[in-house]
């Protein structure tokens, strides 16, 4: 059996699951590229070993590898999102032309690095302060639990009026929506929120985003 384009490197997690829904997104919509999953097992840091810190040299997953490309590695979740555009959305129908609609992909560049830089930190220390500190501290876990409900707030004012967050009139999806909606979708494991009826755009947001047969695929293979 020959290999397939891409291998991709991810695990049961909210930044596992980003890039290959954006794979199944693009597969859904150019019948390529098609990829293999390896799925990295994180309790047996798997991910520390010499072989991954070669792929990604902060250990960490998602990664890939483009072995069309030249073999050539990518990690990091942002830049992995941002090159497969680049590379596989020919025709912009989930990211948008950065020299034609230059406006719109700043605008996109934007969001997606207030997602990466603010919700995914938070939303780490919560996973954090829940599941993995060897003594508990709800003062901590609480801070944060507020913060992440805060910037779930931000996303709610964004989307009031719109499908998507970025992209004239209600929007366009677009990978930022892939990587928002991982993001948030950690809400019950995070023990953030039992539902996210206190967002009703946002709600409505992660309920379409959710039926989507590319999102329930990608889902499933990374067994998430």
């Amino acid at each position: 059996m020959s290999e397939k384009p891409i291998i991709l490197y991810a695990a049961p997690t909210g930044n596992g699951a980003k890039v290959p829904i954006f794979l199944e997104e693009l597969k859904a919509a150019y019948g390529t590229p098609d990829y293999d999953l390896k799925i990295i097992d994180l309790k047996s840091k798997e991910q520390k070993q010499p072989w991954f810190i070669e792929v990604s040299p902060n250990g960490t997953i998602p990664a890939l590898t483009d072995r069309s490309r030249g073999n050539f590695n990518v990690f990091e979740t942002g830049a992995i999102l941002l090159y497969l555009a680049h590379n596989y959305d020919k025709e912009g129908k989930f990211s948008f032309n950065e020299q034609t609609e230059e406006k719109e992909h700043n605008e996109m560049l934007q969001w997606m690095f207030f997602v990466h830089s603010f919700v995914v930190p938070m939303n780490s220390q919560v996973m954090f302060w829940t599941y993995f500190a060897e003594q508990e501290n709800p003062v901590a876990r609480e801070r944060y639990v507020s913060e992440v409900k805060r910037l779930y707030g931000v996303l709610d004012t964004r989307l009031k009026d719109r499908d998507y967050l970025v992209g004239p009139g209600r929007g366009k999806y677009t990978l930022l929506d892939v990587s928002t909606w991982c993001t948030v979708n950690v809400y019950g494991r995070a023990q953030i929120a039992a539902n996210l009826d206190e967002w009703p755009a946002l709600k409505a947001w992660h309920t379409t985003i959710a039926a989507r047969t590319p999102v329930q695929a990608a889902l499933k293979a990374v067994k998430w």
